[in-house]
């Protein structure tokens, strides 16, 4: 089932979970603003996708699977940060990159697989981190050191339980975030 993330979708704060009614080759997503105008309109300049998260944790792996679906078919830099994005920190700074965007699994309160753009401050109110250091902190520490525009592309998960696969609903919105970043980004790296 391919997943369609066009559809309107934004962060709001509002934690509670919110009821979808999902259709067939739909991603559900939160209300709000259109994820496909809005990166379109914030991927400016040089930008560089981070993929954050622990692979052998189910959802936990989103962020990472995305940057490997992009390999080679966009023009923009990418990095696989895993589970501690702090080690990379120079490396990120080093890319001098105008926009830079974190792909990441975030518990926002929503149904698996919903997408989110979120900014450094709603970063603190998702409560889903395996990462050695909390990931507002580590882009309020970015935004210190860098003029780069910065915000995050969580994928709610469904589970992040040791050793177990991605679910189904995670998996077909990494696809599909994949897709909608290939289209904007269209101009592979030569």
């Amino acid at each position: 089932m391919a997943a369609n993330i066009d559809s309107k979708s934004r962060f709001s704060g509002n934690k509670s979970k919110r009821d979808h009614n999902k259709t067939a080759g739909e991603t559900p997503a939160l209300p709000g603003t259109d994820i496909g105008a809005e990166l379109r309109r914030r991927l400016k300049g040089k930008v560089l996708l981070i993929g954050a998260g622990n692979t052998l944790r189910g959802d936990d792996g989103a962020g990472p699977a995305v940057v490997a679906l992009l390999e080679g078919k966009v023009k923009a830099g990418l990095l696989d940060v895993g589970e501690v994005p702090e080690s990379y920190f120079s490396r990120i700074l080093a890319e001098g990159a105008d926009t830079i965007v974190l792909l990441d699994a975030a518990d926002f309160g929503a149904s698996p697989g919903d997408l989110a753009v979120l900014e450094t401050e709603d970063m603190a109110g998702c409560s889903l981190s395996t990462h050695q250091i909390p990931l507002d902190l580590f882009f309020r520490y970015l935004k210190d050191s860098s003029h780069a525009e910065m915000f995050a592309l969580g994928i709610q998960p469904e589970h992040v339980r040791l050793g177990e696969g991605m679910s189904s609903a995670v998996a077909d919105s990494v696809h599909a975030l994949a897709g909608l970043l290939q289209d904007v980004l269209s101009d592979p790296i030569s």
